[in-house]
């Protein structure tokens, strides 16, 4: 390119966004709002932008409506399907982000994207001017000259006057006479019929020119290297008419009436407080927050931005155009207030002064790691009103600046208020900071948690964000907090906060508990408004967080020998599973490389395809391998049990030994309350909800957790809860019969299904009536269970009728729930826990079916969660005030595991089942399993 100034930038919005829409994955909001395309073309604009910095820019969108090809060709784009509606309800949202940040905007009424591009193109390359055209379309080819270049930012392509020879064969000069010969299907340009790309392209060089050289040289056709050559030339004649109407049609329209200023294009400043709303609608996340840190404070009007409107086929453009005016200005950030670090006697004396007199206390903890158990008090932070906080700094390796704090006399004085249980505090994922503070040097028994951030977003609305700090400040108060990264920096060299400087710490542990307690007050404010939510947090949530706490504090006695013995056996297997998998195979390879497991399963065996990745590729997956594993194919079902006893081994076997606390020789999981989107709880590091109850393997793993000299292990466990709570639901008397009598309720379900006497009923009927127990619950298809229990689909189906017909209360309680999910957008447990459904009116029949089978099975699963909770907190009270020698030490599902003292096993047991059944009233009986032994497995 050869132009002084910085090059026009045109970009194709309307091919982009097709592309964008049916290349990339699709992405949607937790409404269901699809957001994919528009994600796409930003992304696209955002990396076009910084290759351009100083240019002149326009997104150019094609207008709704015809355009005067329609007239000259009634089957014109005749065979392009309509736009699909989850493309048709971007189209908005992305004109209007690509105004709010500052991109003049292009869409000219019966002119098509094409026309205008081509138009500015023209004009520019005509003063000696340089334009670049983002596109991914191949009609934009004619344009392309000394000054003009094609590039397209999704495949990283550039045509200039030789890429675009090196692409088609031919030169700018004679891709419209290409195309009317070949035709193209996408916008129907008929073409001559039985021209092809190769034949198109052997006709313009076998003569030299466009389309008049080749009517005038006919004759010389027969004679070209073509296919088929001898005919060519009746074709042609007989088609002649088709061939210039389509050269026509294809050629790009250069005279535009385009009334504007080339330089009044460039860019102007984002409207932020209209992106921020944007960002916010779309969900992109780590957009908007990026925005808040380029932007606090954003003024609440925003700057000039070009926009041009859309008109007949004239508009103009000047710079002083603006976007609308925001009336009302979105705050970029929260007051930064006054945040102070407390380095003297005095200035502690005046915050504790505040702390005692204060009704509400936010507070958070600053440590040396994240676990909860072995990290070390760093410092504290509290605010007591918006925009007021204070850190504490007690354990600091480097300060900076001198602190004249005693760390036991300033945790000594502040031991009372935070002990006090009628003094009210709120935290954000305060568990962590009980546990912490529980652990210190002088130990703080914290009570009087009356709120958690964390748990009243969640509770809230479970799947509306994540629920940490940083993300719930950015959606709920607009302001993108200090990172951590910010003050520690990044990956091995990443400091630990005792390493970091006052002046840095400082502000960084204040604002925690300064958006800890803003964003109380604006999430108890909504919950408020929802008296049940409220009552989700106040009788389930938070009474549990402390108890939690002491669950994890206790940890689990293992036996690390026994995991060592075991990991040695399993490494044993493993290699005999390998040279298994080689003999089959016929050659060594890398079991775990998804590239040559291919090649050996479906080139070298032949094995059937079941399933390709993005790539094309045959799929190499854990289902795929697990369903030819089913189909009785040797090598998938050896790989099946290498992949099991791997993970079982890298995850447990070598892991949990090294899991082991050395300060209490116990291995502590941490408990998860806002993960789940139905309410259950889960663990991590390690997580103990994944190991294997039915294979020998995973049994012995749990043989590993042990029970201290003198105690045995007590596991209590709901029998068949879910089902007890569909019958409840449902009110199906069948069900609830068969409950209130303490039947087998699958023996019970077979003899229905199946039409056979309650005693006559086999193991194989009863598996199979436990699968369709289960998997109605779950929202299993005829397919799916016909699969599980091995019939074909149509028995599956008449399986599945049989049991509605038996149990009509199931049937009917399905289709209440469907129609109440989707009128109301969400469905409640017993207890009120919401969980909403954003795709539950989808019009696209995946989605939707997905969210009904959720509807149905999230109240279900949601009260048992509540029920365990409830049960967790009564068996805790009663542990705590009878001090009785014994203690949670595991919470599992339906299950929980307690360290009890041997001759208080009795006298536990028939505690623990009484509270554990008493957790909810439900019209069948809760029944409650307890089992005893030294270790886990023997006692589940």
């Amino acid at each position: 390119m050869t132009g002084s100034a910085a090059p026009l930038v045109l970009v194709d919005g309307s091919s982009y966004l097709y592309r964008a829409f049916h290349a990339l994955p699709p992405l949607t909001t937790s409404k269901g709002m699809p957001t994919g395309a528009v994600k796409g073309v930003l992304n696209m604009l955002k990396s076009l932008r910084k290759q351009y910095p100083d240019s002149p820019f326009a997104v150019v969108f094609d207008a709704k409506g015809g355009t005067f090809r329609d007239e000259m060709f009634a089957e014109y784009k005749a065979n392009r399907p309509s736009m699909p509606d989850d493309l048709r309800v971007q189209v908005e949202p992305l004109h209007a982000s690509v105004r709010a940040q500052g991109f003049p905007l292009l869409c000219v009424d019966n002119v098509e994207a094409d026309d205008v591009i081509g138009t500015l193109a023209r004009h520019c390359a005509g003063l000696g001017r340089d334009v670049v055209i983002s596109t991914g379309d191949k009609d934009m080819a004619q344009l392309v000259c000394q000054h003009v270049t094609l590039v397209n930012t999704m495949t990283g392509s550039v045509y200039d006057i030789d890429g675009v020879k090196a692409k088609f064969g031919v030169g700018p000069e004679l891709i419209i006479d290409y195309l009317a010969l070949m035709g193209d299907k996408v916008d129907n340009i008929p073409g001559v019929p039985g021209v092809g790309e190769k034949t198109a392209l052997g006709l313009l060089v076998g003569v030299g020119g466009g389309l008049d050289v080749l009517y005038a040289n006919l004759d010389k056709v027969p004679e070209l290297p073509i296919r088929g050559a001898k005919t060519l030339p009746a074709k042609l004649l007989e088609h002649r008419d088709m061939a210039y109407l389509s050269y026509a049609l294809a050629t790009i329209k250069l005279d535009v009436p385009l009334n504007l200023e080339i330089d009044a294009l460039h860019p102007g400043e984002a409207d932020v407080p209209a992106l921020l709303e944007l960002y916010d609608e779309l969900e992109f996340k780590s957009w908007r927050e990026e925005l808040l840190r380029q932007h606090k404070g954003a003024a609440a009007k925003p700057a000039a931005a070009p926009v041009v409107a859309a008109a007949d086929d004239l508009f103009s453009l000047t710079a002083s155009a603006s976007a609308p005016v925001v009336e009302e200005a979105v705050s970029a950030a929260p007051p930064s207030g006054d945040y102070q670090t407390l380095l003297d006697q005095a200035a502690f004396d005046t915050w504790l002064g505040k702390l005692q007199a204060a009704e509400l206390i936010a507070f958070d903890t600053e440590t040396t790691g994240l676990d909860a158990q072995r990290a070390q008090l760093v410092g504290l932070s509290f605010a007591v009103k918006a925009g007021e906080a204070a850190y504490i700094p007690l354990a600091h390796s480097y300060m900076g600046v001198p602190v004249q704090l005693d760390r036991d006399a300033v945790l000594g004085a502040l031991k009372p208020i935070l002990e006090d249980p009628h003094k009210a505090k709120v935290g954000q994922h305060a568990k962590y900071d009980i546990n912490i503070l529980a652990n210190a040097a002088v130990p703080i028994q914290v009570q009087g948690v009356a709120f958690d951030t964390m748990l009243e977003s969640y509770v809230l609305d479970s799947t509306a964000t994540r629920h940490d700090m940083d993300s719930l400040a950015l959606k709920y108060l607009d302001h993108s907090t200090i990172r951590f990264e910010d003050i520690a920096g990044k990956g091995a060299k990443q400091l630990t906060f005792d390493q970091i400087p006052l002046e840095q710490a400082g502000p960084y542990a204040a604002e925690d508990a300064d958006v800890t307690l803003q964003l109380h007050q604006h999430l108890w404010a909504k919950l408020e408004a929802e008296p049940s939510l409220a009552k989700v947090l106040r009788e389930i949530e938070i009474p549990l967080v402390p108890v939690l706490a002491r669950i994890e504090r206790q940890g689990a006695l293992v036996d690390a020998k026994l995991l060592g013995e075991h990991s040695i056996e399993l490494g044993e297997k493993l290699v005999e599973l390998e040279r298994q998998a080689f003999v089959i195979a016929g050659e060594e390879f890398n079991l775990g490389s998804p590239k040559q497991l291919g090649v050996i399963l479906y080139e070298k065996l032949g094995l059937p395809v079941l399933s390709k990745t993005a790539k094309g590729q045959a799929s190499t997956a854990e289902a795929v391998l697990a369903e030819l594993a089913e189909q009785d194919y040797e090598l998938p079902k050896v790989l099946m049990q290498y992949r099991s006893l791997s993970k079982l081994k890298s995850t447990y076997t070598d892991r949990l030994p090294e899991q082991i606390n050395p300060r209490t020789g116990r291995i502590h999981t941490s408990y998860h309350q806002a993960v789940t989107a139905t309410g259950r709880l889960s663990s991590s590091d390690p997580n103990l909800q994944n190991i294997p109850i039915r294979s020998a393997e995973g049994r012995r793993i749990r043989q590993a957790f042990v029970a201290p000299a003198g105690y045995k292990l007590m596991a209590a466990d709901y029998s068949q809860i879910e089902l007890r709570i569909m019958a409840h639901l449902a009110q199906d008397e069948g069900l609830l019969d068969a409950f209130r009598h303490d039947l087998d309720v699958h023996r019970a379900t077979a003899a229905e299904v199946f039409g056979v006497e309650l005693e006559a009923v086999s193991n194989d009927q009863r598996r199979s009536a436990k699968a369709i127990n289960f998997g109605l619950i779950y929202g299993m298809s005829a397919f799916g269970l016909a699969k599980q229990i091995g019939v074909d689909r149509k028995q599956s189906q008449a399986y599945i009728d049989r049991y509605f017909a038996r149990y009509p209360g199931v049937l009917a309680y399905m289709e209440r729930t469907r129609e109440q999910a989707a009128q109301q957008g969400y469905v409640e447990t017993l207890f009120g826990r919401r969980l909403y459904l954003p795709e539950i009116n989808a019009k696209n029949p995946a989605l939707r079916k997905g969210a009904e089978r959720t509807a149905i099975n999230a109240p279900m699963q949601g009260t048992a969660a509540d029920i365990m909770k409830r049960a967790m907190v009564a068996v805790d009270d009663w542990l705590t005030a009878s001090g009785i020698d014994a203690r949670v030490i595991l919470q599992v599902h339906d299950e929980l595991v307690l360290e009890v003292r041997e001759d208080l096993l009795d006298s536990v047991a028939g505690k623990v089942r009484e509270l554990m059944s008493a957790a909810a009233s439900l019209d069948v009986p809760l029944l409650v399993e307890v089992g005893i032994g030294d270790n886990w497995d023997e006692a589940h």
